[in-house]
């Protein structure tokens, strides 16, 4: 039986394979009593429109403007059940992860992010969106996946592949907007509710008849968790979410994935989201912070970090701004966390955001020495918050990540390119350098480079990743407490020396004049001091980052890494 939502409609026509026949009316819904033979390819046309694709497509076999393709799974994976607690995750968007571009070719490489230290890899979002290429926020049918990467039978593939090597897989999804590119929902009923959220109309979650919308969303998470076996789910930009009703739909949408986990996106540091939702989130102001301290940029939504203190203070309470003055929003944001879970947050030296919302698509390890990248990494990796690694970052990858889009419409790709070039001259970039998203070189660009991995500076970056990530596991620090907090700003002490006291075992000092700051963890079985030098110098007998371990050390800084600094 074939069937649609179309509230508001007089009548509605199945295509099927080509025959077009009545529907019956039951309610808000309308029926075909067909058998749907796996293959058969159909549509609908609604009160004498065109045909257009099902909203519930599984499967998009001729792209998002195509006939819908009856699709269903052969097998069903389980997921594999862990929490998220402990996993290192891996952001990984599909198109530019490998030379093909496909989910079959990125389990080619599943064994090196285990060699890493990668439990669980995080795809950007894979729904089917308009063109050749696409950052995957511009997503229509919500149910299907892209054939550019494979279809739903390789992500079946790509699931059972990772799962067999000990890999979890995090699916990131879009319920904030449609796509501007082939969505055709509005043609059905009503899925939008007017007004922007910046990338498209609001999503109907909250209005009249409000109820189908959100089973429309609901059944995309039973989907990928149940049908998929989908370990979590990263929910994008849950801010833009018209969600004011007594029952959030990310409290359903919790329910729905279970076991499965969830992880929002969010931008207002609001702590309902662990605190009431049970839900984990993503951190920008440890990112913040970090990135800040390190590398000395204070523009646009830096402006209040950049100082040792700033970013003691983070690591302390997790949210800088919990309640501060927000110089770049101009206003008060955010709330305390009341006794914040550090696993419920995940950290990360950069994200596809942090580094594709740059004007060049620069990632940030482009304009950092290896001493800064390391420094960056080791506050990240032996955090007691969940990590996350972006793409090519383990090895400081020199292939930017800039932002591309391929609509069919180029005045869609014209309109994209202004509006990029008119938010970061408002943000104090160089409009001029930033590339054209529709230029298909910029998406080229964009791909890894495997082969720089393993030299130079590069293999430098990859031992010192797999060395932290050890330590991590080695340590349980994905299961500590933070339980001091020591720091040195320049800007107050210049000049006094910061000594970790001799060991038992006769080691040398630490030596650091100028900016650093010590982070002492009490493990399940150790107490670990982790301490990064932020300063300009190097320093004697501490690259830019070493740890302690109880009285005795476990860490030896060779040679070369002696002289490495912060900055």
């Amino acid at each position: 039986m074939f069937s649609v939502w179309a509230p508001k409609a007089e009548s509605v026509e199945l295509d099927l394979n080509g025959t077009r026949r009545a529907m019956t009316r039951e309610g808000d819904w309308f029926v075909a009593d067909c058998e749907r033979s796996v293959g058969a390819r159909y549509g609908f046309s609604v009160d004498g429109s065109p045909v257009f694709p099902d909203p519930r497509s599984r499967r998009q076999p001729d792209g998002i403007h195509g006939l819908s393709q009856v699709w269903e799974p052969k097998r069903t994976p389980e997921p594999l059940g862990r929490p998220l607690k402990g996993e290192v995750i891996y952001e990984m968007h599909v198109g530019t992860f490998t030379p093909e571009g496909t989910l079959d070719s990125a389990i080619e490489r599943f064994n090196d992010l285990k060699d890493v230290g990668v439990t669980a890899i995080e795809l950007m979002p894979i729904q089917p969106f308009g063109g050749q290429r696409n950052w995957g926020y511009d997503g229509v049918s919500w149910h299907a996946v892209s054939e550019l990467y494979g279809g739903p039978d390789a992500l079946l593939r790509f699931v059972e592949a990772a799962h067999n090597t000990g890999l979890a897989v995090i699916l990131d999804v879009v319920y904030n907007h449609f796509g501007p590119d082939g969505n055709y929902t509005g043609v059905f009923g009503p899925y939008t509710s007017g007004g922007s959220t910046g990338w498209g109309e609001v999503v109907n979650i909250q209005g009249q008849l409000s109820d189908e919308v959100r089973s429309y969303i609901l059944d995309a998470v039973k989907i990928w968790t149940k049908e998929f076996g989908i370990d979590g789910l990263r929910l994008d930009a849950v801010h833009a979410l018209d969600d004011v009703g007594a029952v959030s739909i990310i409290e359903q949408m919790r329910d729905v994935a279970a076991p499965s986990y969830l992880i929002a996106e969010t931008d207002q540091n609001d702590p309902k989201f662990t605190e009431r939702f049970g839900v984990a989130q993503w951190n920008d102001d440890v990112h913040h912070a970090i990135h800040a301290v390190v590398s000395g940029e204070k523009h646009a939504y830096y402006s209040d970090f950049g100082t040792v203190e700033v970013l003691a203070t983070t690591f302390q309470r997790v949210f800088w701004h919990d309640g501060r003055f927000s110089t770049f929003r101009g206003r008060t944001h955010g709330r305390a966390l009341e006794d914040p879970d550090y696993s419920q947050f995940v950290v990360y030296t950069t994200t596809h955001d942090q580094t594709g919302n740059r004007a060049a698509g620069d990632r940030p390890n482009m304009n950092l020495t290896v001493e800064q990248q390391l420094a960056k990494a080791a506050l990240v990796l032996t955090s007691p918050f969940t990590v996350m690694l972006f793409q090519g970052e383990e090895w400081g990858a020199s292939t930017p990540f800039a932002f591309f889009v391929d609509h069919e419409d180029s005045e869609l790709n014209r309109l994209t390119a202004e509006g990029r070039m008119r938010e970061f001259a408002r943000a104090g970039w160089d409009p001029q350098i930033v590339p054209n998203p529709a230029d298909e070189k910029t998406f080229l660009d964009s791909k890894l480079d495997w082969s720089e991995r393993t030299s130079g500076s590069h293999a430098r970056v990859l031992t010192a990743y797999k060395e932290l990530l050890a330590l991590r596991k080695k340590h349980k620090l994905y299961d500590a407490e933070l339980i001091d907090v020591a720091w040195h700003s320049d800007e107050e002490l210049s000049g006094q020396p910061f000594t970790v006291p001799r060991t038992e075992a006769g080691d040398v000092d630490y030596e650091v004049s100028g900016r650093w700051i010590e982070l002492t963890y009490q493990a399940p079985e150790s107490v670990v001091s982790v301490v990064v030098n932020l300063s300009d110098q190097p320093a004697r007998g501490l690259a830019g980052w070493g740890y302690r371990v109880d009285i005795e050390r476990d860490f030896e800084c060779d040679d070369e890494t002696r002289n490495h600094s912060g900055r």
